[in-house]
């Protein structure tokens, strides 16, 4: 047996409201839309991963989802653009990564970065 694919379910009774942040905002693809669930996704071939945590790093809350870009610096022009409130950083790392939290539309804490070119400064 092999995972082929791990979901994030987030409970809320305004399934609608996802709409704004996760489509509009950052850019996902509405791939199923059922009326009491809809599901976001990208075409693109992901990692499957479960993170673990006692903290977020460097102190912060552990974000309810972590969500990997290719380019920070829009990704946070698009959240302040929305009006969304910037709750950490935006911050580079010691680990290597560069990145910033906000809240979505149901309260979760998310964790938005890009993973540093080792080769820049």
């Amino acid at each position: 047996m092999r995972v082929k694919r791990v979901v994030a379910n987030i409970a809320t009774q305004q399934v609608a409201a996802a709409e704004s942040f996760y489509r509009d905002v950052l850019g996902l693809d509405l791939l199923m839309d059922l009326g009491w669930i809809a599901t976001y996704g990208s075409g693109e071939m992901m990692q499957t991963q479960i993170s673990f945590a006692s903290e977020g790093g460097s102190g912060t809350t552990v974000p309810d989802l972590s969500v990997e870009v290719d380019d920070l610096d829009a990704a946070l022009e698009r959240m302040s653009n929305a009006g969304v409130p910037i709750e950490y950083g935006p911050v580079e790392e010691p680990w290597g990564v560069r990145r910033f939290y906000v809240r979505d539309p149901f309260g979760k804490l998310v964790n938005i970065l890009v993973h540093q070119d080792k080769s820049s400064p």
